[in-house]
């Protein structure tokens, strides 16, 4: 009887001493767990802290290298900018009170342009007008370029005409006629050039004809067998009303090819060059002035026009009433829209 208690006993101690051990290891095994799950929750953490620090340095490169690839162009920029300009002020009359009827009174052609330091309008169109004056002065035009501070002299602005900033207003042997061209530099030489004597340029080598086509992105071509006759006459008439579109006219078919390779053998043609996609369009309606004009007015613009304050209303006046409306951020430029409408047009073509 004895010897059973004992042997229950010690059955009852061993299993006690099991059960302890047993939690002890479960305890401690347990505890191991959370600390490796600890461990590799930090772990974790490190490497996705590690991975956003990546990203954030490597985002800092990419914009820093397109920081550094943008800054030698702008400074390249600017700096031709600010020669434009320098050469401009050589050519460039800045008029005052006491100056500016003489001037006009003086020279048959005058273009005055009415500024003011504080108009950002007036900042735009100061470099294109430097631009012009430069171009004007190579192509031996006698058209005088002046400027006038109109705050800082109204007297003057206003016996000129000048109400608002920024004004264009060109003088003919002193009578003021309004601006009606566009506002890049090119834009103000065509302009100018069609009012003082030059509204078509004649082109009769090859030569010349290259060298054109380099400087010009946009043009109106008249192919003439004689440079009279009704349809010539009429295509001086659109040159002359047109505010926009440099013409030139031609009489040899081997040269107008090189301005306008398909153009076809007749007596007169009329067509408008463009860089870009649908670079060559060819008239094909009667030779009458208004009808001439109203084709130009539909295929003069490009396929994608960068809107700015200066060229808004022309754009918005134009009788092409389907206009989209783009918006980007700076890292999307003009270019990379017209080669993907140019990619577009090619595979629907």
């Amino acid at each position: 009887m004895f010897c059973g208690k004992r042997r229950s006993s010690f059955i009852l101690f061993t299993l006690t001493i099991l059960l302890l051990l047993t939690f002890t290891i479960s305890t401690k095994a347990t505890e191991e767990d959370a600390e490796i799950d600890g461990h590799n929750q930090e772990s974790r953490i490190d490497v996705d802290n590690n991975d956003d620090d990546e990203l954030e340095e490597l985002l800092a490169i990419d914009e820093q290298e397109e920081q550094e690839g943008e800054e030698p162009q702008q400074q390249g920029d600017q700096q031709k900018e600010a020669e434009v300009l320098s050469k401009a002020q050589r050519i460039v009359l800045e008029l005052n009170t006491d100056s500016s009827r003489r001037v006009i009174e003086e020279n048959e052609f005058v273009l005055v342009l009415g500024y003011a330091p504080w108009s950002a309008r007036s900042a735009e169109l100061m470099p294109q007008f430097a631009v012009a004056a430069n171009k004007l002065k190579e192509l031996g035009s006698s058209l005088v370029m002046a400027k006038l501070d109109g705050e800082r002299y109204p007297k003057a602005a206003s016996m000129i005409g000048i109400k608002g900033f920024p004004t264009l207003v060109l003088f003919v042997n002193g009578s003021s006629r309004a601006y009606t061209g566009g506002f890049s530099g090119e834009d103000i030489v065509i302009w100018a050039r069609k009012r003082t004597g030059v509204p078509v340029i004649r082109i009769s080598s090859a030569t010349v004809a290259e060298e054109f086509r380099r400087m010009h992105q946009i043009f109106v071509l008249g192919l003439f067998e004689k440079f009279e006759g009704p349809a010539y006459e009429e295509f001086v008439k659109v040159a002359t009303s047109d505010n926009e579109l440099q013409f030139v006219e031609l009489n040899d078919i081997a040269v107008a090819k090189t301005l306008f390779p398909d153009i076809k053998v007749t007596n007169h043609f009329i067509g408008i060059v463009k860089s870009e996609p649908e670079r060559y369009t060819a008239y094909e309606g009667s030779y009458e002035k208004e009808k001439i004009l109203d084709f130009l007015d539909h295929n003069k613009f490009p396929l994608v026009t960068k809107l700015t304050e200066l060229n808004s209303a022309r754009v918005y006046t134009s009788p092409v009433k389907l206009q989209v409306p783009l918006a980007f951020n700076q890292l999307i430029s003009i270019s990379w829209l017209e080669e993907a409408i140019e990619v577009h047009h090619v595979r629907c073509s």
